[in-house]
């Protein structure tokens, strides 16, 4: 018998499963935590394995061919770069604590009078301007709307130092890297 690699219950017949992106082996009752992987031989020696929700369909014959063999894993179809989580959000600007605190001073409010307009302590205003701590997305957009002020890191990036050598635009590592046996 084989023990559940989640719950540690003796189980005669684990299932494979993924789950929170590692396979694992576990009982039939915490296969329901993940996505069962159901093993499927082809006629050369590997073994493939496929999740119950993707497609089945494209299992290669014995004679290797390899042409119109696509990938499903990104969703992407050209040659770009992946896009993630990060690509749509915005920097905080590096001196955040001077922007909040001089914006605030010229508008002439206080630190509690600005933290009582944005319902908010007068606690966290000062944490802020010392830079303590970071905005929340929220607390963020309060200060910019009453204070008329961007706290994003806008152009923050000195493209002198990340200009490129390549006629295509691209940069290489080669464009970043400094070689120390130079």
């Amino acid at each position: 018998m084989v023990q559940c690699e989640m719950c540690g219950k003796e189980t005669k017949s684990p299932n494979k499963a993924k789950i929170e992106g590692a396979v694992l082996e576990v009982c039939d009752e915490c296969t329901d935590f993940g996505t069962e992987i159901k093993e499927q031989t082809t006629s050369s020696t590997s073994t493939k394995y496929s999740t119950g929700s993707s497609s089945s369909g494209s299992s290669s014959s014995a004679t290797g061919s390899t042409t119109a063999s696509s990938s499903s894993s990104g969703g992407s179809t050209g040659g770009g770069r992946r896009r993630d989580m990060f690509d749509d959000m915005d920097e905080i600007a590096e001196d955040f604590d001077e922007l909040i605190r001089n914006a605030r001073e010229s508008a002439g409010l206080s630190q509690e009078e600005l933290a009582n307009d944005l319902n908010e302590k007068a606690s966290l205003i000062r944490k802020l301007e010392r830079g303590d701590t970071l905005p929340t997305d929220s607390m963020q957009s309060k200060l910019e709307r009453k204070l008329d002020i961007d706290l994003t890191a806008g152009g923050g990036v000195d493209e002198s130092e990340w200009s490129s050598d390549s006629s295509t635009g691209s940069y290489t590592l080669g464009d970043v890297v400094e070689r120390k046996d130079s």
